[in-house]
């Protein structure tokens, strides 16, 4: 189904061009920013952006240039943040596309409702989570994102809102699909039920790669959530040796006396902001190194049924306002890749690669994803990704980066594109054999090229 809007009124931009960059401060850009605050200023935005185009933003937790436009429009959309309807028996929720996750734990917690999806961070929009089909530590149960959506409102370049279901190949081409086919402006979700806002978590130590992914294979389905950190700067017998970490919602009758009282209390802890500036380099090698070190000796051997908060075991970084400016000026690179079953001989080759080089990250985390989902650009697939932080200017890195890109992409694996802010584009289409389908659509449905950002040109999505 779909409909015209009418705008009413053209939305002015907020001042001058503005720089805007991802959560990795690797390459800004400037564009204007707009912030509609309803959908007819969106559509009036989108029809009037100008020859450079527009694309839109939330909260800015793309780690590279995916909500970026040099020389075009963004649409800032945290403007479009109001919570619809929520229907409490069957847990559903409709919301504006520029309601956080954050916002849904707030209001759907105290209800016994979770998010069926969380990536590392609660600092995403509904939109980006769409857009981007983001994954959490339980991809091996639920998928990602959008397997929750029920429908979709999406304001194409023509200034028509379409209702998308998802057993529409527009639906399909939009999640996953970095805000390239439009404006998302609503969604319909489905909750998860939970009893308490406290997880159930076990923890154990793997001795290197082969000890964890051991661990991985023979324990993920006894758990909802599963995830390793990896110590990529251990080497020799030690290459690989890692925390692992898997959880449950926990039941109520789990929950000491006190916690009883207020079983679904969500109140996230957060310390100071990080400093605006930082000296280079306090994230090295031996900084990290030393970091790793500790780190591993003080987590448990084995330890069984620790009650956790939500927020410590899905969001711990959340708790550091602006944490990615601890990387210096020169910001950071996340690089995450994914592999098939099958390919654990390159999953080993790139850990052991990583450990000799020296890569100085103290946020490397393994997972296992389960089933593909149906987004056209969606980043899992069955197999074992491997995501990393790196100090953007670590020596060697970019031919280091584009080393492992051809690894990855000659076992049939891809980069994710929601983090990447480097890759070369003629790996795309051998990542994501989707690609010339999505380019037909996006020509078909916007012949003006309206929707487009700094990693749609340099990808040539």
């Amino acid at each position: 189904m779909s409909a015209e809007t009418t705008p009413d009124a053209a939305l002015a931009p907020l001042g001058p061009p503005t720089s805007v960059s991802g959560w990795g401060r690797t390459a800004p850009s400037a564009a204007r920013l707009l912030r509609p605050r309803s959908y007819e200023e969106a559509a009036a935005a989108v029809l009037a952006c100008g020859a450079r185009g527009t694309i839109a933003r939330g909260l800015g937790r793309a780690y590279g240039d995916a909500a970026q436009n040099a020389g075009g429009a963004v649409l800032d959309m945290t403007g479009l943040d109001r919570i619809r309807s929520v229907d409490a028996d069957a847990g559903v929720v409709v919301c504006d596309a520029g309601v956080s996750l954050h916002r849904l734990m707030e209001v759907l917690l105290p209800l016994g409702w979770f998010v069926p999806v969380t990536p590392g961070t609660r600092q995403v929009t509904v939109g980006g989570a769409i857009g981007a089909d983001i994954h959490g530590k339980n991809h091996h149960v639920s998928g990602s994102f959008a397997r929750h959506v029920r429908e979709l409102d999406l304001l194409t370049a023509d200034g028509t809102v379409r209702t998308l279901t998802p057993d529409s190949e527009l639906f399909d081409a939009t999640t996953g699909g970095m805000g390239l086919t439009g404006v998302i402006l609503s969604a319909t979700l489905q909750l998860l039920p939970v009893r308490t806002s406290l997880m159930t978590v076990d923890t154990e130590r793997a001795l290197d790669l082969d000890d964890l992914m051991t661990r991985l294979e023979s324990g993920d389905h006894r758990y909802r959530y599963s995830v390793a950190w990896v110590d990529l700067l251990a080497r020799g017998a030690k290459t690989g040796r890692s925390v692992l970490t898997r959880g449950e919602h926990a039941p109520l009758d789990m929950l000491p006396p006190r916690a009883r009282r207020a079983p679904l209390d969500f109140r996230p802890r957060s310390l100071p902001a990080a400093p605006a500036f930082l000296p280079e380099g306090l994230l090295g090698r031996g900084s990290v190194s030393a970091f790793n070190a500790l780190w591993y000796r003080r987590a448990p051997h084995h330890r069984t049924g620790e009650l956790q908060r939500i927020s410590t075991f899905f969001h711990p970084l959340d708790g550091v306002p602006h944490w990615n400016r601890v990387y210096g000026r020169g910001g950071f690179v996340q690089y995450q890749f994914v592999v098939g079953y099958g390919q654990e001989d390159t999953l080993r080759a790139i850990v052991h690669r990583l450990s000799r080089h020296r890569c100085p990250s103290f946020l490397a985390v393994l997972k296992r994803f389960g089933d593909a989902d149906a987004g056209w650009l969606s980043f899992p697939l069955p197999g074992w990704t491997l995501a990393l932080d790196i100090p953007a200017r670590l020596p060697g890195l970019a031919a280091l980066l584009d080393e492992l890109d051809e690894r990855v992409a000659g076992a049939g694996g891809r980069v994710y594109l929601a983090k990447d802010a480097r890759m070369r584009p003629e790996l795309v289409e051998h990542m994501y054999p989707w690609l010339p389908r999505f380019r037909a659509l996006r020509r078909e449905l916007d012949p003006r090229g309206v929707f487009r950002s700094d990693m749609s040109r340099r990808l040539g999505l």
